[in-house]
């Protein structure tokens, strides 16, 4: 692997760039793989809230399934697929739950309704009908119908603090382009980069 001085932060953000304007949905979706206690990997959508070079954002419950993964086993693989532009962001690393101050000042910019909804879902754990979640939500309401709505204790974020950062673009033939930067810690600020084999 040769050294090269390729910022994978300036080509995330040119493709991000690119991608908020030509993705007809959500360019911020982004999968997130965790692993449970027993090694089985699991994968779900979220939506990136923010991103510099001290990593991803994401913010959800944090006792739901994806939370306690990550808790206990605190790394993480992102994937980003822009279908519009061909092409998809690999990140592999190490997770770490954002500052309460971030977890405030992101919440407070929140919809009324998904700061209570925040509060009324008990994420991952079983519903017995649609009902008890309206109910719940109808509770939550009242009891925050004046004023600002607190962040839950249990609602915060999370940052995915890459190791690894690969590009892929679609090309003809299949013969596709493939570059692939990695560090040695989430600190370190030079990157190895290498093109593979698509």
């Amino acid at each position: 692997m040769s050294e090269r001085q390729d910022d994978p932060w300036t080509t995330f953000a040119t493709w991000f760039a690119a991608a908020e304007k030509s993705e007809p949905n959500d360019p911020n979706a982004v999968a997130v793989a965790s692993v449970g206690s027993d090694g089985m990997p699991s994968l779900r959508m979220v939506l990136l809230k923010g991103w510099d070079r001290d990593g991803f954002v994401f913010y959800t419950n944090h006792e739901s399934r994806k939370g306690t993964q990550l808790l206990a086993h605190p790394k993480a693989a992102l994937l980003f697929h822009w279908k519009s532009l061909r092409r998809q962001v690999r990140i592999e690393g190490p997770v770490e739950t954002t500052t309460e101050v971030e977890a405030d000042a992101y919440f407070a910019t929140r919809a009324k309704g998904s700061q209570i909804g925040a509060w009324a879902s008990q994420q991952s754990r079983p519903l017995e009908s649609r009902f008890a979640l309206e109910k719940r939500v109808a509770e939550f309401t009242a009891r925050h119908a004046l004023g600002t709505v607190p962040r839950p204790p249990h609602w915060s974020g999370f940052r995915v603090r890459p190791l690894l950062m690969e590009f892929w673009r679609d090309m003809p033939f299949r013969l596709h382009d493939r570059a692939v930067h990695t560090r040695a810690t989430p600190d370190a600020t030079a990157w190895r980069s290498e093109k593979q084999y698509p």
